[in-house]
């Protein structure tokens, strides 16, 4: 299963850009030690973050990858003396690839002794390709010039620190008084999504995968599995227990190299999720998925995976062959089960707070979900007889998801829209198409338009008319939304904010408020007129800031605060509009790291970590024009815990 895992995060870590420019888990130095006239000794030191391990040249084959250097122009205008050399190292057996592996840890030093051939040569170019591991692997490669009067520059992962870059990030580091403040009490008035809340949401979507005929059909023919082919009732039982043990630790599994990202860079998983082409590429992938639950296609896994799995699991027998099957189960469901999980991803990583715990709680859920029958059935084979035939009601289930993936597929596009600034898919655009997509599922369920799986038609059942109702009700509330009857706060987040319309607006800012999108240019205003600031971490792409601004900005009793009291300064961290040439420098982290900043959301997404040390949205600040902290941080809450805050940061600015 390690390997699974390891093979998807593999595939997926080029598409997701994690090497390009953020934090790697190891820091490269270089320097020249001349030894001749024309010998020169080249070294390389890597410092390793704690927990990480960077594999030895000289590692054993038919293991993790080893440290490969490739020097340029070897040969035409000098020669190596000997081979690399290499710092200590350690030497362990591996498990998973049967071999002795030789690696660093904390630090790892290459020395590699050249001589000139061309006596004009000022400069070499060395490229290292390295394996960086810690729960999964990192390929990485870094290129370095070392200048043979004892400087060195490397072209692609370490960056130069000049003037111009430290004094623009001495502006981005605030010099904040009484910091202190911002945590006390944050618990108490902070509020996020309750892990229960994503647990309780995953084992939701369990149970509708459960619904489908991927999934429904296998559960009396697997607990009948257990108990007819067990001697005992209750080894069949205990293996029925087993089974469904292994379905929810593999959906466990399954979200561990999301906890990586994390690792590596707290803003990884923030530029993941507010990247335009990989926006693009879900809106892509999920209008796939939706058009093969209509029935246009079939969606699965290669066959010869779940065959495989399924010869294990009879070859090996015992605990592991039962962990076989329930791979088997993940395998060939994965047509009905890999667009809700899709969808599942989607929600953990919009609610507040981790995201990769997130998404371990809902993961789990949904593996609960899945495996719940299994061991109840186990236990109580006479329930089975209860279980409702499988039928066309499991079609009209796919059909009805389709639809829902539909409409999640225009969040997708809707975040690169707004992310890229096009300027194209507004608010009313986004909403017809939703109400369109509510038309079509309604004239579905009352049986007026088919899909190529459908059986012959017949009598609606309850179930189904009950279901036509709803959609068309919520189709309803839509237009009144469009139509500002209503102002569609159940949907809050979902949509585009307000602003962002066809109709020309007097404010691009939430709820008309006057608002600055540049720190320094708000601070200016804030010290001209002497009013506190709000400052507000915010997204284009994020669902919460948008249930703040409509739910609690816009109450009676809050928006004149805002509007009156404060200078709000909302800065986007996922604004991808590039900086001005003048305006783009590398920043240095204390641990030495060193970060391009290029773009808007890269300036205020480090802006806000380095000086608040957090990097969810939404996220808000009470500052003075001085720059004093005037009460804790706070992030979602309800209106009247809102309001108490926003109302002692005033009071703590007057006295």
């Amino acid at each position: 299963m390690r390997l699974v895992i390891l093979s998807i995060f593999f595939v997926a870590l080029p598409f997701f850009g994690l090497a390009q420019d953020d934090e790697n888990p190891v820091v490269w130095e270089t320097k020249v030690n001349q030894l001749s006239d024309t010998e020169y000794e080249l070294i390389v030191e890597g410092k390793i973050f704690d927990g990480w391990y960077v594999f030895s040249q000289y590692t054993a084959e038919g293991g993790s990858l080893p440290s490969e250097f490739t020097f340029k122009e070897v040969g035409t205008d000098y020669e190596l003396v000997g081979t690399a050399e290499e710092s200590k190292t350690v030497t362990e057996y591996s498990e998973i690839f049967e071999v002795e592996e030789t690696f660093f840890r904390k630090e790892a030093i290459f020395t590699q002794k050249i001589k000139l051939i061309n006596p004009d040569v000022s400069q070499i170019k060395v490229n290292l390709f390295y394996q960086v591991c810690k729960d999964v692997c990192i390929p990485a490669d870094i290129d370095f010039v070392f200048s043979l009067n004892g400087e060195a520059v490397a072209t692609n992962d370490v960056l130069s620190v000049d003037d111009r870059s430290k004094a623009l990030s001495a502006v981005l580091k605030l010099d904040l008084k009484n910091k202190e403040l911002l945590t006390q009490g944050q618990e108490e008035i902070g509020a996020s999504t309750s892990l229960w809340v994503i647990f309780a949401l995953g084992f939701l979507g369990g149970l509708i995968a459960l619904l489908t005929p991927c999934v429904f059909p296998m559960i009396p023919l697997t607990v009948s599995f257990f108990t007819k082919h067990s001697h005992k009732k209750s080894k069949g039982i205990a293996n029925a227990l087993l089974y469904g043990f292994f379905i929810v630790l593999i959906y466990f599994l399954l979200s561990l190299p999301f906890h990586l990202f994390d690792s590596v860079d707290s803003q990884i998983l923030n530029t993941i999720a507010t990247n335009v082409w990989l926006n693009l590429a879900f809106f892509a992938i999920f209008v796939f998925f939706a058009f093969s639950f209509f029935g246009y296609y079939e969606l699965t896994l290669p066959s010869s995976w779940a065959n495989k799995m399924d010869a294990a699991s009879s070859k090996v027998g015992g605990a592991l062959g039962i962990f076989f099957m329930a791979v088997t189960l993940a395998i060939v469901s994965f047509s009905c089960t890999g667009p809700i999980l899709g969808g599942l991803l989607v929600g953990t990583t919009l609610a507040e707070g981790d995201v990769a715990i997130n998404l371990t709680a809902g993961m789990t859920g949904f593996g609960v979900a899945l495996a719940l029958p299994f061991a109840l059935f186990a236990l109580f084979p006479a329930w089975l007889n209860s279980l409702p035939k499988s039928g066309g009601w499991m079609t009209t289930v796919k059909v009805v998801l389709g639809f829902l993936e539909l409409g999640l597929a225009l969040k997708f596009l809707s975040n690169a829209d707004l992310v890229g600034n096009w300027g194209i898919f507004k608010r009313e655009i986004f909403l017809g198409i939703w109400i369109l997509i509510g038309l079509l599922m309604t004239l579905y369920l009352f049986g007026i338009i088919r899909f190529p799986h459908d059986g012959p038609k017949q009598k609606l059942g309850l179930g189904r008319k009950v279901t036509a109702i709803l959609s068309a009700a919520f189709t309803v509330y839509l237009i009144l939304g469009v139509s500002k009857v209503s102002n569609l706060k159940l949907l809050s987040g979902f949509p585009p904010p307000e602003f962002y319309s066809v109709f020309e607006q007097e404010s691009d800012c939430p709820l008309g408020i006057e608002c600055f999108k540049d720190f320094e240019a708000g601070l200016a205003h804030a010290k001209e007129i002497n009013k506190p600031i709000l400052l507000d971490f915010t997204g284009w792409a994020c669902v919460n800031c948008r249930k703040m601004e409509e739910n609690v900005w816009s109450e009676p009793d809050i928006f004149p605060i805002l509007k009156n009291d404060y200078v709000l300064i909302s800065l986007y961290v996922d604004d991808r509009k590039e900086l001005p040439e003048a305006e783009q420098f590398n920043f240095q982290y204390a641990s030495g790291r060193v970060k391009r900043i290029e773009n808007i959301a890269q300036k205020w997404g480090t802006f806000q970590d380095i000086n608040f040390n957090a990097v969810s949205q939404p996220f808000y600040v009470l500052l003075s024009p001085d720059l004093e902290v005037l009460n804790s941080s706070i992030q979602n809450s309800d209106s009247d815990t809102y309001r108490k805050w926003l109302l002692e940061g005033l009071r703590n600015f007057r006295e």
